[in-house]
């Protein structure tokens, strides 16, 4: 158990949060939420022991042993692989240390021979014996092959080094699991099998993700860090949202009966108690989302931006052909003889191991890179507008303010019109006269946002759209590009956000085009079956 008592933290005189009382408890899995800023990174190092509080404390129950993600990528190049994932648990690699030391001792004494057998002895009991069984199936689990156990970890790729790592933090069976992204630079396998591993993980996990299904997946509580505090909700990310918007519904309705709002909610919990996620603690959580009064449904104070594409017009029969589509970049054929079309109500996710592709097809697709050989042609109905995965070129040494810099790309160019479309990007007031040189990534992202949303194109273009997003704004580009009437193609690593937009998936791979006339989860179907 921990237990959290009067946390406050504040850093150069800045509030993050304040009168913090919590309590996390085994057996369940913990989403930390927040805008981006908010302070949910900063609540982990807190609960790690790695950043000190201003006031409280946290109290972490005798003898558990929390187990942290590390972040720093090159802590372990000089180790080799399968040692860093045991260096998981401290004391067990500590003991390995010292009887290797120990054994290879020229003048071993008797008195070395009774230290050796306390050795022997606690690392029986800390499961020594299983130790590298255990490693090689979390690293196995997590894609990477026995092959590359023996090798350095500066041998390896980047996003294998966070495999490790990860595998690192679920080595030993720890009480308490601390993680902090743990699905960025995942595969889709390798996030099913970590999905699988929390779920049947029987000690207290607490990780920050902006994964959604992810979140759905795994938790049984969100912990969410709101304008200077943090509270604890039973339920998934799909519960707190809905919960807190039926909630937010009910305060601005305060003439309706409190019958009808009972009523209302009783059905509301009873819709998400029978979809509770297939685990181990999926009863415990039906038993207490049964429980949950008017009172536990509190509004959230987070703003979400207005995403709501509307075309100028329909689109023709004809919306996209591309025929024979062929591509080298430093000598690797990343696009070789691509072909398909684009119809009425088509919303496609382009998807694949490599990113490359998809990206080198949505900037041809985009006007922003020329092909080979082949042809991109649009039907004369057409326009579009595009989101880029890198957009640095519209930011990077551009001296203008919100307003001006979107009032390039807009036919009208009074203030008032612009500040309406920033507006919805929750750039309000003096937010709009910041310069663009300084925008965080998601500001950014939000900005590009608005540039579309002035053009009215009838074809969406977006390449790794929820990338520096927080959960907020996924949320409204995810439900505007839903409600989008014309046609969107898109890539994304996010779960959710493909399953809940796109009825046609395309992957590109070395052998040709397989295109699937299906939802996200058939396709991932077809794919383990």
């Amino acid at each position: 158990m921990i237990n959290v008592t009067n946390l406050a933290v504040s850093f150069g005189g800045q509030k993050l949060f304040e009168d913090v009382n919590l309590r996390f408890t085994p057996g369940n899995c913990y989403g930390v939420i927040g805008a981006n800023g908010a302070g949910k990174s900063t609540f982990l190092r807190v609960l790690a022991g790695d950043v000190e509080a201003n006031k409280g404390e946290v109290h972490v129950g005798p003898n558990l042993r929390m187990s942290v993600l590390k972040q720093d990528h090159y802590q372990y190049d000089s180790v080799e692989v399968m040692e860093t994932v045991i260096m998981g648990n401290a004391r067990l690699h500590e003991i390995m240390k010292e009887k290797d030391a120990l054994y290879a001792k020229e003048d071993f004494s008797d008195e070395d021979g009774m230290k050796a057998a306390d050795l022997e002895a606690e690392f029986g009991e800390l499961n020594g014996w299983e130790a590298e069984a255990e490693a090689s199936s979390l690293l196995q689990g997590l894609g990477i092959g026995t092959g590359l156990h023996g090798h350095r970890m500066a041998d390896l790729k980047g996003a294998q080094k966070v495999k490790v790592l990860l595998a690192q933090a679920l080595f030993g069976h720890p009480d308490i699991l601390v993680l902090d992204e743990p699905t960025n630079h995942l595969d889709i396998q390798s996030i099913h099998w970590l999905e699988e591993f929390l779920m049947n993980f029987d000690g207290i996990v607490i990780f920050v993700s902006h994964d959604r299904y992810f979140l759905n997946k795994t938790c049984t509580h969100m912990v969410d860090v709101d304008f200077g505090k943090i509270k604890i909700f039973t339920g998934n990310y799909d519960f707190w949202y809905e919960s807190s918007q039926l909630a937010l519904q009910m305060m601005k309705d305060q003439n309706r009966k409190k019958e009808e709002k009972i009523k209302q909610l009783q059905e509301f919990v009873a819709r998400f108690s029978a979809n509770a996620s297939k685990s181990k603690q999926a009863t415990s959580r039906k038993k207490v989302l049964e429980k949950i009064t008017l009172d536990d449904i509190q509004p959230s104070t987070r703003r979400y931006p207005f995403v709501g594409f509307k075309p100028h017009r329909e689109v023709g029969n004809d919306i996209l052909m591309v025929e024979g589509l062929s591509k080298t970049i430093n000598g690797e054929k990343v696009l070789d003889n691509v072909s398909f079309m684009v119809g009425k109500g088509d919303k496609i996710a382009f998807v694949g191991e490599n990113e490359l592709v998809n990206s080198t097809l949505m900037k041809i697709l985009a006007g922003e890179m020329e092909p080979d050989s082949g042809t991109v042609k649009w039907g004369i109905t057409i326009t579009t507008a595009a989101l880029p995965k890198d957009n640095s070129s519209y930011f990077n040494d551009v001296k203008l303010n919100l307003i001006d810099w979107l009032r390039q790309f807009s036919e009208e160019k009074s203030e008032i019109y612009i500040r309406g479309y920033l507006g919805k990007m929750l750039f309000s007031g003096e937010d709009a006269l910041k310069q663009v040189d300084v925008l965080s990534g998601g500001e950014r992202v939000r900005c590009m946002l608005s540039r579309m949303l002035l053009t009215d194109a009838n074809v969406l273009l977006l390449d790794q759209p929820t990338n520096h997003l927080d959960l907020e704004s996924i949320t409204a580009l995810n439900n505007g590009l839903r409600d989008y009437s014309s046609n969107v193609l898109f890539t994304s690593h996010d779960h959710q956000f493909i399953q809940t937009i796109a009825n046609r998936i395309i992957e590109i791979t070395p052998n040709g085009v397989l295109d699937y006339r299906k939802t996200y989860d058939e396709y991932l179907e077809t794919k383990t079956a």
